[in-house]
């Protein structure tokens, strides 16, 4: 027969817990004043915990949005949700203090040796102006798209990724190619120089990217013939595409879409980020909340920066309407 459980020592648990929580004593200092082993003492604590004697309370400083970024890690399976406090106003400025935050956690997170890649766009740099100058070593920061817009864009992908190695003294690898070209021949022909393939070879060795969530809808570059054409644009439309991650399209429900442009496109792959171990989206807004959904579906993103209205209103929307790629798996996604 199994032994009878024995019933707790109330004073004990309560004699360590104040030791422990109230007078600031450390574990092993306790052990030696009441003269038991340090891991009774770590059990008794965990056993107070679990009968109520010890009961913790977080009081979040106001600007805080734990309960939104739990809520947003637990309905999407995100590693980690970062809920930036954002005063409302133009979309621009909504931008800049996503930017900000990101430029904390991007100081946080990284590491000596990381090889991380940087999509384009406002919040990005926003995020990439917001940085400070930081001392790295080994740091390598890999342009994941060609480039897309007017050169002199201060969101140009060549540009952030050479204005971010300049403030962390870190290599930079460009990828020395438009986003999208004119035929499939002339983008084999771009693969084969040095210089792009140097770049693209990154991709397979990432250790985290960076990356804006863009809205095929809100976009102006996307409608502009100079850099996409009518046709090109009409047929995402007419396949679903609701958003892209460097001109990689989905659909609402996280769904993959393929057309003619997938051949003509040189940025990461959707394959390349799925095996990225950690794949920072960084956007907000409300015209971003439909792309996001989308992106969120795909599992592309373990980490997701966004302000507290987007965070509110991507998790009305997915109450509203549960995504089955949520409950299924998709070949390649990050859901096993």
């Amino acid at each position: 027969m199994p032994r009878p459980r024995s019933r707790p020592d109330y004073y004990l648990l309560s004699k360590v817990s104040t030791l422990y929580y109230t007078r600031g004593l450390t574990q092993q200092e306790i052990a030696d004043r009441l003269h038991i082993s340090r891991p009774k003492v770590s059990r008794l604590l965990q056993e107070a915990l679990n009968h109520n004697i010890v009961r913790i309370s977080i009081a979040a400083p106001r600007g805080l949005h734990l309960e939104l970024e739990a809520e947003l890690e637990a309905v999407f399976d995100l590693s980690e949700a970062l809920v930036i406090d954002v005063e409302p106003g133009p979309r621009e400025s909504i931008y800049r203090q996503i930017g900000t935050g990101a430029a904390s956690y991007f100081a946080r997170t990284l590491q000596p040796g990381e090889t991380i890649g940087l999509g384009w766009g406002t919040t990005l740099d926003a995020m990439v102006q917001a940085t400070s100058p930081i001392a790295t070593e080994g740091i390598r920061i890999v342009q994941t798209l060609g480039g897309v817009g007017p050169p002199e864009s201060g969101a140009y992908a060549a540009d952030l990724v050479r204005r971010l190695a300049d403030l962390l003294g870190a290599s930079a690898v460009l990828l020395p190619a438009p986003g999208i070209v004119g035929t499939v021949s002339a983008r084999n022909v771009l693969r084969k120089d040095p210089h792009v393939q140097m770049a693209l070879q990154q991709y397979n060795h990432l250790d985290a990217v960076f990356i804006g969530i863009g809205s095929l809808q809100a976009s102006p570059i996307l409608r502009d013939s100079h850099y996409l054409p009518p046709e090109a644009y009409a047929e995402l439309q007419a396949a679903g595409a609701i958003g892209h991650i460097g001109l990689r399209f989905f659909d609402a429900q996280g769904n993959l879409v393929h057309t003619s442009l997938d051949d003509r496109t040189l940025s990461i792959t959707p394959e390349q980020l799925y095996k990225t171990p950690r794949v920072v989206g960084v956007a907000g807004g409300p015209d971003k909340v439909q792309a996001l959904l989308g992106a969120l579906r795909a599992g592309f993103l373990n980490v997701l920066i966004t302000d507290q209205f987007t965070a509110a209103a991507l998790l009305e929307a997915e109450k509203r309407a549960p995504a089955p790629s949520l409950e299924v798996s998709r070949a390649g996604s990050r859901k096993s």
